[in-house]
């Protein structure tokens, strides 16, 4: 009984170590993001994996450009259409999660994430798209570490140049020279606001950027996006 007691408390140490050790790990690389920008993300090298399974010399368009490089018009579309409160929360929007939570239950499957700008950069970081429990505790501790170690200009900054836009396509200064054949400091009101509806699924809409329901998203964030409040 000893025996397997102490088997026990050994696993359970493992655990705990191994545990420590990976929040140290993510800790580390928030503190480099800081004042670096990625290289490629984990979100980045899973997509990549993917082409290279079609296409073994595919390559992806990312190109890191500054927060003040970046349109003002889009920093505002994707706050209004992707996180309305990012200024004020401190990582997790508990009114939009329960609302998410509650358009699942009524439609019967997931339809809705609730995730923060903050979320979704964690997610993007350094987590695979995959949906579990396990992923998403990951995902709020890396949250809280961005959340309580980096500004929300930084956070802000780093979300539009490493989320998906596209097949291959990361980042506000890709996406705008993908779609518009402009830089992402050169983007207006109306194309922003097309680059924000078009986030929540990227992949879709590169290839049905008539699909319907696109038009009407890109008309309510147009709407929203004077009331936004941005990180300065």
């Amino acid at each position: 009984m000893r025996t397997l007691l102490r088997a026990f408390s050994a696993v359970i140490l493992m655990c705990i170590v191994l545990f420590v050790a990976a929040q140290c790990y993510f800790f580390a690389f928030v503190l480099w993001f800081a004042n670096h920008p990625p290289d490629r993300t984990a979100f980045m090298s899973y997509r990549l994996g993917e082409l290279h399974e079609k296409a073994p010399n595919a390559t992806l368009k990312y190109q890191w450009v500054d927060y003040e490089k970046i349109s003002r018009n889009l920093k505002r579309a994707m706050i209004a259409a992707e996180d309305s409160k990012f200024v004020d929360h401190e990582g997790f929007d508990w009114e939009g999660i329960e609302l998410a939570m509650e358009k699942n239950k009524q439609r019967g499957k997931f339809v809705a994430g609730g995730s923060t700008i903050t979320q979704q950069l964690a997610k993007n970081l350094f987590l695979s798209p995959e949906k579990s429990y396990l992923r998403k505790g990951q995902e709020a501790i890396i949250t809280l570490m961005l959340e309580y170690t980096l500004d929300k200009e930084r956070i802000l900054e780093l979300y539009l140049n490493v989320i998906e836009w596209g097949n291959g396509v990361f980042g506000a200064e890709a996406a705008a020279r993908r779609y518009f054949g402009v830089g992402a400091s050169q983007l207006s009101v109306e194309q922003a606001a097309r680059l924000a509806a078009m986030a929540p699924n990227p992949r879709f809409y590169e290839r049905n950027g008539n699909a319907p329901g696109l038009r009407k998203k890109i008309g309510i964030i147009v709407a929203r996006m004077p009331q936004v409040e941005l990180p300065e």
